[in-house]
């Protein structure tokens, strides 16, 4: 299920990567790399899990596949913070710096 989940999160972020005018002001190409990361893991982590269970592995229990939905869901979570703290230090447009700014006079 996370690896489910992370390509699904890969994917949608590359479509909008390859779709959006504005990748580069809005820092989008760290999101589909991330997710793109994150799918790798998750694939050798398939692959060995299939190794050591084999068949079961096409059997899991509902309140495992539970936990891998929870798990994938925060892997994907945490991949959106760390692309918005990215692109509040980047400030691309100016929006942190003129509201401290602003603050300040």
């Amino acid at each position: 299920m996370t690896l489910l989940v992370s390509v699904l999160a890969a994917v949608i972020t590359t479509v909008v990567w390859y779709t959006d005018n504005r990748r580069s002001e809005l820092k989008l190409g760290i999101l589909p790399l991330m997710f793109w990361g994150a799918s790798l893991m998750w694939f050798v982590d398939a692959i060995f899990e299939y190794v050591e269970l084999k068949d079961a592995y096409f059997t899991p229990e509902p309140l495992d596949m539970l936990n891998d939905l929870f798990l994938g869901l925060s892997v994907v979570a945490l991949g959106l913070v760390i692309w918005l703290v990215i692109l509040l230090v980047k400030d691309p447009r100016g929006v942190v710096r003129s509201a401290i700014l602003r603050k300040k006079a």
